[in-house]
């Protein structure tokens, strides 16, 4: 381990692969170079969901390629030992299950905040899982949260009010079936709480994100008084949430609360700019790469200097970014372990970043999803996608992987 005061540096790919063998890292060879084909990827992302579907025999292509490189199994113990294996090189793990977005019963709604707690009693018993990840369309009805959000943009006030507002408005049936909704959350929540497991609230699509942000902060009022368990997840790749950010630090001050927040660029970034073209509405998101990138930096910092009222997880595969918060952290005098910095990166990707960054004692995971491959299609394509459209990234991977291959020839 560093002392605080060292460089930290991205290029060391002994220690970034360290806990990878010669074979694994061929097959994410073969995977990244499949990546840096646009067409093929735009031609996978199509037919895979397709394919599933309609009850094709893909799994064990799947299973043995990008399952393999993104996800941590299909089962809590299959994850368990790749989180184990994280662990020996003091890399943290974020779990995820892997349920996301859909029209489903009230019963498997259920059933996924049951999956969620299960998560958290198991991650309370691992030294190296302090957080565990939840969506809130994995236990809630997309249109619902759509027409709360149509209604939200619609009313005036506070983002709080303007919930508050809709709730009432809503028809019996539909106030119900979000009291359901919210109580799926408290017991995740109140679950977290109790076995002192941090829960990170993933960010969704614009045209549901309201209603989420306002439970978020409702939640965090309640459990983050005197330590981080609620975090609310903010992607400055859409240009309102620098604001949004500095609108939640000070309801936190108002309502004497921990503001837990984790900072991503974001997720859906060619799906919302079409919704914008298609509908004719303003694009939620940032002009160009350097706005977000502004944005993103301008958030760490906000938070990095404020850390007795928040709790950031830098979440992000931006080398400059993660070495600017290393470099303010030293710059403070900040240890890289304070218990409000957190670093993030996705499982499968830019483990030089994170691998780097446990050796110099720096406290970083891998945010590390699981599920059955139906539930984490959505997931995947997600991944392919961006390791297409993020320029450099993918490119990035490949280059680190094969100097690594060459270091032990």
């Amino acid at each position: 381990m560093q002392e605080n005061n060292l460089p930290v540096s991205f290029d060391n790919t002994e220690f970034a692969f360290k806990y990878k063998s010669d074979k694994e890292l061929k097959q994410a060879r073969l995977l990244f170079s499949m990546m840096g084909q646009p067409t093929l990827v735009k031609l996978g992302t199509r037919l895979t969901p397709w394919a599933i579907k309609n009850g094709l025999p893909v799994k064990g292509i799947i299973r043995s390629t990008i399952f393999k490189q993104f996800v941590g199994g299909e089962t809590l113990a299959e994850t368990a030992k790749v989180a184990a294996k994280l662990g020996q090189y003091q890399v943290q793990v974020i779990l995820d299950y892997g349920v996301e977005g859909g029209e489903d019963s009230e019963q498997e709604y259920d059933h996924a905040a049951d999956e969620f707690i299960r998560v958290i009693d198991y991650a309370a018993t691992q030294s190296n899982i302090p957080f565990m990840s939840v969506k809130v369309t994995g236990f809630s009805r997309f249109a619902l949260l759509e027409k709360i959000d149509g209604l939200m943009t619609a009313a005036t006030g506070t983002l709080i009010k303007r919930y508050l507002q809709v709730i009432d408005q809503l028809e019996t049936a539909e106030k119900e079936e979000w009291h359901r909704v919210r109580t799926r959350l408290l017991r995740i929540c109140e679950q977290a709480a109790e076995k002192k497991v941090g829960v990170l609230i993933d960010a969704e699509e614009t045209w549901i994100q309201d209603p989420v942000d306002a439970l978020t902060i409702l939640m965090m009022d309640s459990f983050n008084k005197t330590t981080p368990v609620i975090y609310n997840t903010v992607q400055l790749y859409r240009h309102d949430r620098l604001q949004f950010l500095k609108d939640c630090y000070e309801a936190a001050e108002e309502r004497n609360f921990l503001l837990a927040v984790k900072l991503v660029r974001g997720a859906y970034m060619e799906k919302e700019r079409a919704r914008a073209a298609e509908r004719g509405y303003a694009s939620p998101i940032q002009p160009d790469k350097i706005s977000a990138d502004r944005d993103y930096n301008a958030g760490v910092q906000f938070g990095l200097e404020r850390l007795n009222r928040v709790a950031l997880i830098i979440a992000t595969h931006n080398e400059k970014s993660n070495l600017d918060a290393v470099a303010w952290l030293q710059q403070h005098g900040v240890p890289f372990h304070h218990p409000h910095v957190h670093f993030s990166q996705l499982y499968g990707m830019s483990d030089n970043i994170t691998f780097n960054l446990a050796a110099a004692g720096c406290s970083v995971s891998k945010y590390l999803p699981f599920g059955p491959i139906d539930d984490v299609i959505p997931y995947l394509m997600r991944r392919a996608q961006e390791n297409t459209s993020v320029k450099g990234q993918t490119g990035r991977e490949l280059g680190l992987i094969k100097k690594e291959l060459q270091r032990r020839k």
